[in-house]
């Protein structure tokens, strides 16, 4: 289930829930159980690149310089 940082209205706290991305959730902060909260764009978003990565025009290249050689 996805992570999602929250932020309340009255009392500046910074949160996180965890629930379902189709679930609405009805949130209230720990801190002063404000019903007013804003969600937050995270920057956390658990993407992991490792090894020589993969780029849009490896396979582009590839493709163009054989199609170009035919011609």
């Amino acid at each position: 289930m996805p992570l999602y940082d929250y932020k309340c209205n009255d009392c500046d706290d910074v949160f996180e829930v965890t629930h379902s991305i189709m679930e609405e959730p009805s949130i209230s902060c720990p801190s002063c159980q404000s019903n007013l909260v804003i969600r937050l764009i995270s920057r956390n978003v658990g993407i992991s690149f490792k090894g020589s990565g993969f780029y849009i025009n490896d396979k582009d290249s590839k493709s163009t310089s054989a199609s170009s050689s035919s011609t």
